[in-house]
């Protein structure tokens, strides 16, 4: 479809949180923009919906908010407490059942009467039914479930299931439109309308991108379509619905990229929750359609398991030749070595790997602080000071030189002007869309404009929202000290590999950073210090990180603390 030729220029803005109703205009910003920008992909019906949600009085338009925040599509009208409506909210359901907005006298499973229903209103209630049963009127509600659902499966209105007890339960029509306004806004349904109606918008700040008419999660329906079916895919086997009945379900494979990868997630749970369930033909079937980055680790595992080496070795062959992750080269040669002693082939030489610089510390920790704070204070001095940084210092200075390129307006990146982020960050070709820029941002290392680069942006976009800058993490001091002590060939080294792959190298930082302005040598000003505490070990994407860096010749150590014995 072609979208919707609509001016992106006027830029919505987020309610006043001082005003008690602020949610219901965050709430009708977000509809707003997808009636206008996305209308090509809503039917008349849904559109329909749309306006006459929009013409309702007020109080009506803030109950359907509240109510599409909320869990489920099912509520009890007199545990609904919204004094800022200015009228009861149970005169404004009323007028939403007259609209029909809401079912006023809606069926109910025996499953949603538990759900909605405390223990003490339903033994009275259901007293003749657990009687029937058998068991004791005192019965655990869990018990009670479990027992009388599998024998009343039929919905029924709740006065049928609770013929004494003064209630009004009502159901939200069109749950489904809103999910899928939810969808086409976000693009994805991982963000709920509460956390954003009710915490995101107004107290972020977001930086301003440029968008377009092709500034759009989707441009099909059916694409809109496809993700709402793994959705509910997905949401059936966290329900507990068996992988078999689930999988009959799976969209086949689709061209678009970004599709396939949330359909590679689907496939990667059905085949773990196979394989748990002991249907190892069916895990393996997911596993190899899933593409997900670890999939073919697991489908390499269980064919070990089941002691079909021959198929494991062919597949271990292939996917050497372009592994998936950096995670995925050890676990590949792990299991190759494995599978070249039970088929008696040569097994693959073990990779070259740096030797770690290490340290013993022996400390004490009466406040019971973490390892982290306990090796920093101890290790910190006047002329040397410690901060504590983990992954946050190398992404941040990352992340404010790299501004530009991050924040492009380029298509697909940027759908609504509440983004944190461009929502293709973790895809394939996310940094090759931006090669130009990012060289740009990258050249300015070639000389000190680095350094201002740096400094006027944490300056000029402070507090704005950011997938590598933590604000409360970067003070000026820090940054400071990180620009004066780090050497710029460093911070290159650092900033290309964490280019090479976004999603795997952005974790694994060490600790600790330690700098030491003094030191003759200006490649060893500073020196970054993974603290590990009793019984803790280095992580593979921890170890990856340090082996570079020793390989690169960015000083690096690991400080292994021992709680010191008190004394007795």
């Amino acid at each position: 479809m072609t979208p919707v030729s609509t001016p992106h220029s006027s830029i919505p803005g987020t309610a006043d949180l001082d005003n008690p109703l602020y949610y219901l205009e965050n709430f009708e910003t977000v509809v707003r923009w997808v009636r206008r920008h996305h209308s090509d992909l809503l039917t008349a019906e849904e559109t329909g919906h749309i306006d006459s949600l929009l013409t309702l009085n007020q109080p009506e338009r803030a109950l359907v908010a509240r109510l599409v925040m909320r869990t489920g599509e099912l509520f009890r009208v007199e545990k609904l407490n919204y004094p800022e409506f200015g009228v009861p909210v149970a005169d404004a359901a009323s007028g939403l059942s007259r609209s029909g907005w809401i079912d006023d006298a809606p069926d109910i499973p025996l499953t949603e009467v538990f759900r909605l229903f405390t223990l003490a209103e339903l033994r009275p209630a259901l007293a003749d039914r657990i009687s029937a049963t058998g068991l004791p009127a005192a019965a655990a509600k869990g018990l009670l479930k479990d027992t009388l659902i599998p024998l009343h499966p039929d919905p029924a209105p709740v006065e049928h299931w609770l013929p004494n007890l003064p209630t009004r339960v009502i159901r939200l029509n069109h749950m489904a439109l809103f999910d899928r306004l939810r969808l086409m806004f976000f693009g994805n349904l991982r963000q709920s309308w509460s956390d954003f109606v009710l915490v995101e918008l107004g107290h972020q700040q977001y930086e301003q991108v440029p968008l377009s008419a092709e500034s759009r999660a989707f441009d099909e329906r059916d694409d809109v379509d496809r993700y709402l079916v793994m959705h509910h895919c997905r949401e059936r086997l966290d329900n507990g619905e068996s992988p078999e009945t689930v999988w009959q379900e799976v969209p086949a494979a689709s061209d678009n990229a970004w599709l396939e990868s949330r359909r590679g997630r689907l496939l990667f749970e059905l085949g773990k929750l196979a394989e748990r369930g002991r249907n190892t033909e069916l895990a393996l079937a997911a596993y190899e359609q899933s593409g997900h980055r670890e999939a073919r680790l697991r489908q390499l595992r269980l064919l070990e398991r089941l002691k079909r080496y021959r198929e494991a070795w062919q597949l271990i062959i292939a996917a050497g030749e372009e592994p998936r992750f950096g995670a995925e080269e050890r676990g590949l040669e792990r299991i190759q070595s494995r599978l070249a002693k039970k088929l008696g082939k040569t097994p693959p030489p073990p990779s070259a790997r740096p030797a770690l610089t290490a340290f013993t510390l022996e400390l004490d920790n009466p406040e019971g602080h973490s390892v982290e704070w306990v090796a920093m204070e101890h290790l910190s001095q006047p002329e040397a000071p410690v901060a504590y940084v983990e992954n946050t210092l190398i992404n941040g200075l990352f992340g404010l030189l790299c501004w530009p390129a991050l924040f492009a307006p380029v298509p697909g990146a940027f759908f609504h002007p509440f983004h944190t982020g461009p929502v293709d960050l973790y895809r394939d070709d996310f940094v090759e869309r931006r090669q130009a820029l990012f060289d740009d941002c990258l050249d300015a290392l070639a000389t000190d404009d680095y350094k201002s680069r740096i400094r006027n942006t944490w300056r000029q976009k402070q507090g704005a929202a950011s997938p590598f800058v933590i604000w409360p993490a970067l003070s000026e001091d820090l940054l400071n000290l990180a620009l004066e002590c780090i050497p710029t060939h460093h911070l290159e080294l650092m900033f290309r590999r964490l280019l090479d792959n976004l999603r795997e190298h952005r974790s694994g930082f060490p600790d600790l950073i330690r700098f030491q302005p003094g030191h003759s040598d200006p490649n060893r000003r500073y020196e970054m210090i993974e603290v590990k505490g009793p019984g803790d070990r280095l992580q593979d994407h921890q170890t990856r990180w340090l082996e570079f860096c020793v390989g690169q010749d960015i000083p690096v150590s690991v400080c292994y603390v021992r709680w010191a014995r008190i004394a007795e």
